[in-house]
């Protein structure tokens, strides 16, 4: 089988990737920037380094040898950390920007990058409930400041490695995605997951309210983490070199999503709304016309069946007193 890069192995996207091809047989080198025991998912058969993919020599040292590349690695996490930490967002830049150099050096097959729905236009994501966002929507760009605009540039930068040198390139825009093994506190969190917590810890501690972002009624479509790792190896796998959708168009208000996780919880919050806190656009949504048409995919895991395992696993962790910003498991 290949001998594959995975970049941000250690997170929550790229742990379960790391999963699945090792599954597959796949000889895999896994690379993330956090110390190897804070990672999410450690395999012990693989190759680990924990190396900063900024370093051009890094990224120069873990491709040597490699015959395709993930590169899942970014400094992101919910709506909170990206928009009090734009700089720190955009020098992820530099990873893609020294891998595709790397590529070129070792001849790599083939390149993925996971891309964004930050991207898209904001002037189309002002109202709730919105029509899907088509991928030709990034343009005219006036994506999230910071994040976004890494995303839409990096993209731009596959793109032109593969008019110039030939480099094959694959580059998804990931919509919200969410589900078991993943951040669940800490200020990286992602709305799926920090709902759940904080309605398990009102269960547990008999609290009858929580307190939630906005207004409660901003649009999102959230993807679970199965579908996503299908969609992207189908995607890495083809023939299209077109920027495509990996996501949900099951579009829910943040108020639809804390109703299903309460009848999973079978128990009744209310809810404190902070107006105060980043909230993100208005509406944000997946339209996968583009990408059934040209490989054939679509999700196939409801937003209810995702949050019901995404809660079971979180309530788990919290009422064994895992400390998820210090976990690491071995599978």
């Amino acid at each position: 089988m290949a001998k594959i890069l995975v970049a941000g192995a250690g997170g929550f996207i790229g742990g379960h990737l790391v999963k699945n091809l090792l599954n597959e047989g796949h000889k895999l080198v896994c690379v993330d920037s956090k110390p190897i025991e804070y990672w999410f998912q450690i395999f012990d058969e693989n190759q680990n380094f924990s190396l900063d993919l900024k370093e051009s020599d890094n990224c120069l040292k873990v491709t040597d040898g490699v015959d395709y590349i993930y590169n899942m690695a970014c400094n992101m996490g919910g709506m909170g950390f990206i928009e009090n930490n734009k700089a720190e967002c955009m020098l992820s830049v530099l990873i893609n920007t020294n891998l595709l150099r790397a590529c070129l050096v070792h001849k790599i097959q083939k390149y993925f990058f996971s891309s964004s729905a930050c991207v898209y236009n904001a002037s189309k994501q002002k109202t709730v409930f919105i029509p899907g966002l088509k991928e030709e929507d990034a343009y005219p760009a006036d994506p999230e400041d910071g994040y976004g605009w890494e995303k839409l540039f990096s993209e731009r930068m596959c793109r032109h490695f593969t008019e110039d040198f030939g480099l094959e390139t694959r580059v998804a825009r990931y919509h919200n995605v969410y589900g078991p093994l993943g951040t669940y506190d800490g200020g990286r969190e992602k709305a799926p997951a920090a709902l759940c917590r904080k309605i398990i810890e009102a269960k547990l501690s008999k609290k009858n309210s929580i307190d939630v972002w906005g207004d409660g009624e901003q649009t999102r479509s959230f993807m679970f983490i199965k579908d996503c790792i299908i969609g992207t190896k189908i995607l890495f796998e083809s023939n299209e070199r077109s920027v495509l959708n990996i996501g949900s168009e099951e579009q829910v208000s943040i108020n639809q999503m804390i109703d299903l996780i309460e009848q999973i919880a079978d128990y009744k919050v209310d809810k404190n709304y902070q107006l105060d806190k980043p909230k993100g656009v208005r509406g944000r949504s997946s339209n996968n016309d583009l990408v059934k048409n040209k490989i054939g995919w679509d999700i196939s895991v409801s937003l209810r069946e995702g949050l019901e395992e995404t809660y079971k696993w979180i309530y788990s962790q919290i009422t064994s007193g895992v400390n998820n910003n210090k976990f690491s498991r071995k599978y």
